[in-house]
């Protein structure tokens, strides 16, 4: 059975410790002029700020495709959207209606006012940032923890946790086709060119299937363990995953070999994204920091400061903000009641 990456407890997944390394990890020599560049941006723009967001965990976080817009998803059953202004988000809208968790939502590929929520509530939910309704609710057989929208902005696909995916036409709601697997379902996506549909699973392969056919294309043993998360980079050249074993590693998407890994988090990687020109990734697990890497090369570029484990992760589509959501707890009044904000890293340190 599925588990959604938010909800996994570091004995769920499986702890790798420090120093496990893929024997294929390279090591470059010194750092390229586009690190240097990045690191010196950062030095000056290091701020962290916080938003209060929900009232309780937020599980999923993602921008607009203009990048005008931030949504989150939480534990408290709703949505927020935020308005980037200058380096501050202010909070536009909550969304209420489903009656479970949020898990995941994601944003229209290419329409800045729609994005669609996935719950615990058997449903999934489309919303107009416009008219701030919800403009179609869609039954579904399960419990849902995952969601990805196609690049062609025609179907929606969601999995729910007992490992059946179903899609969706983004038109008329209406199902299209319904898989079952016999693994553990854990993170979903369409490749950029949308002809094939990928999925992470149980045993740390990464499925392929063919797209609209839905018939099985290749299965790659990614991962020693449970495989998490994956995430195409927006150039199309790479994807990557988030391992159980505190890895990721980098697939060139045309070839479906592995060119590198990052092994810098110690805990079960549950979150990743690449950066608008696709030439850094942040990933993010149990540590109490997120790493970023130089994609070409595998090198640190910075960490992000955290106070506990981060679920989600998402780089601004258009500047280097990074987006990110965190289990905190509001320590001021209650060491338990979870802080539900949301965070922006990439400000001026002088905002």
């Amino acid at each position: 059975m599925a588990v959604p990456p938010a909800a996994m407890g570091p004995s769920a997944l499986g702890q790798s410790g420090p120093g496990s390394m893929a024997p294929w990890c390279s090591v470059s020599s010194g750092p390229s002029r586009y690190v240097l560049g990045m690191q010196d941006l950062f030095r000056g723009h290091s701020k962290t700020r916080e938003f209060p967001a929900h009232s309780a965990k937020v599980h999923s976080v993602a921008w607009s495709c203009d990048g005008r817009r931030l949504a989150s998803g939480s534990f408290d059953k709703t949505a927020s959207v935020f308005l980037l202004e200058k380096d501050r988000l202010v909070k536009e809208n909550n969304y209420r209606g489903h009656g479970d968790s949020v898990d995941q939502l994601c944003w229209h590929p290419s329409n800045p006012d729609l994005f669609v929520t996935a719950s615990g509530d058997k449903t999934i939910r489309i919303w107009d940032v416009r008219t701030t309704k919800c403009i179609a609710t869609v039954n579904t057989k399960g419990e849902n923890i995952n969601i990805c929208w196609s690049p062609d902005g025609q179907t929606i696909a969601v999995g729910n946790k007992d490992d059946v995916v179903t899609f969706i036409d983004a038109k008329t709601h209406r199902s299209k086709a319904e898989e079952q697997f016999k693994f553990e379902v854990n993170e979903i996506s369409w490749n950029n060119d949308n002809n094939m549909f990928f999925l992470t699973n149980g045993n740390g392969c990464i499925n392929i299937l063919s797209y609209p056919e839905l018939k099985p294309v290749q299965s790659i043993n990614a991962h020693p363990s449970n495989c998490i998360c994956i995430k195409f980079d927006p150039m199309g050249k790479y994807f990557a995953t988030g391992s159980a074993d505190a890895l990721v590693s980098l697939w060139d998407v045309d070839e479906l070999v592995c060119v590198r890994c990052f092994s810098r988090l110690d805990w079960p990687v549950r979150t990743l994204s690449f950066s608008h020109d696709g030439k850094m990734l942040a990933s993010a697990s149990e540590d109490h920091f997120i790493d970023i890497a130089e994609v070409e090369t595998g090198d640190k570029l910075w960490e992000v400061q955290c106070e506990s484990p981060t679920f989600t992760v998402a780089w601004h589509p258009k500047r280097p903000l990074l987006a990110f959501a965190c289990d905190d707890k509001d320590g001021k009044y209650d060491s338990s009641r979870e802080a539900g904000t949301v965070k922006l890293f990439g400000l001026p340190n002088d905002s």
